[in-house]
């Protein structure tokens, strides 16, 4: 063999286990990958995370939703919730319903009473839920509604859990919130510290992402349609979760009235005040998520007062006397937060 093929031999070996070890490293190189799906029915769930991608695929994430929606979906016929609500009584099956239970009485007591997943019949008297009902609602409607509403008349303990009969228990206002916490926890268990969950518009993150920064999020403008997709703010999270209600969507309009579909589940109308939306930042998303349907409820100074005495950082989007939309970012989140639109 002459000295040039010899050379080009020693370099094509050299080249393939250059090929072989860059590959090999590579593969193990920390690097984000983003998994996508649905759950609830249609909504959209992204997880990002930084690894090497092997530590966990869709199908596992799936599996912990199927199992979240055979617990808590009224939309299942035979899940936990919809046998609860039929019978009037439920020995839990799965891991997931006692933690909704707990979060929801504390949350419950902390706000008052205004987060309150008893509310569901006020929700559809008022044409919010599946029947889209168009009718007038009277005082006597009402009254007769609040006596199968109140959440403190739920009994429950660490295997079961019971209601008076015609109550109806419906976890929406916090599902979501909690099922991004069950896939953040999924994640840790796979040993993944750097990640971002968003189902629906509620976020937990941790760690940083690809360029060794704080995980950036958009919250979207309260005053424009929704398929103009406008950013109120620039936030950067670590470590925090972030939730988002608001009333300025979902409404209806009858005889010149607006009725928006947050209720106050201790009148049984309407909430009526300035509040346009109610971003809460909390450790947990489902402690952001319920909180923030309860301040949609207390408005503007009473979700300011809560959220000051729970240590809980917001930003809420109202208008003032005069209309002009004005904003209040709690000190805590203030240095994280790039405003677009508002002061």
């Amino acid at each position: 063999m002459t000295m040039n093929k010899k050379a080009l031999l020693t370099f094509g070996v050299l080249l393939i286990i250059a090929f072989i070890i860059f590959t090999f490293l590579r593969k193990d190189t920390p690097r984000l990958s983003l998994i996508s799906g649905q759950t609830m029915g249609t909504i959209v769930y992204n997880v990002k995370f930084i690894g090497t991608g092997e530590e966990i695929n869709k199908e596992e994430i799936d599996s912990v939703l199927k199992a979240f929606n055979q617990s808590l979906s009224t939309y299942i016929p035979d899940s936990e919730i919809s046998r609860l609500n039929l019978t009037g009584s439920l020995q839990y099956e799965s891991a997931y319903f006692y933690p909704v239970l707990e979060k929801s009485v504390a949350v419950f007591s902390k706000t008052y009473g205004a987060f309150d997943p008893t509310v569901g019949p006020l929700i559809r008297a008022w044409g919010f839920g599946p029947e889209k009902r168009v009718s007038e609602v009277d005082s006597m409607e009402v009254d007769s509604l609040l006596d199968l509403v109140g959440f403190k008349k739920i009994s429950f303990d660490e295997s079961q859990v019971s209601m008076p009969a015609s109550f109806q228990l419906d976890f929406s206002a916090i599902a979501k919130g909690y099922a991004v916490d069950l896939i953040g926890e999924l994640l840790e268990g796979k040993g993944l510290s750097d990640y971002l969950v968003e189902i629906g518009g509620e976020v937990r993150c941790r760690g940083v992402n690809e360029a060794a920064k704080s995980w950036s999020l958009g919250i979207e403008d309260p005053t424009v349609r929704l398929n103009e997709q406008k950013l109120l703010a620039i936030v950067r999270l670590k470590d925090l979760s972030l939730a988002t209600s608001g009333n300025y969507r979902n409404y209806y309009k009858r005889d010149g009235k607006i009725y928006a579909h947050i209720i106050d589940p201790r009148t049984g109308y309407t909430a009526k005040h300035s509040l346009l939306s109610a971003s809460v930042f909390a450790a947990d998303c489902m402690t952001a998520d319920a909180f923030a349907t309860a301040f949609m409820v207390l408005g503007l100074e009473k979700t300011k007062e809560i959220a000051e005495q729970e240590r809980i950082e917001v930003i809420l989007v109202y208008q003032d006397t005069s209309g002009t939309l004005k904003s209040y970012v709690s000190p805590g989140i203030q240095p994280f937060v790039k405003l677009n639109k508002v002061k």
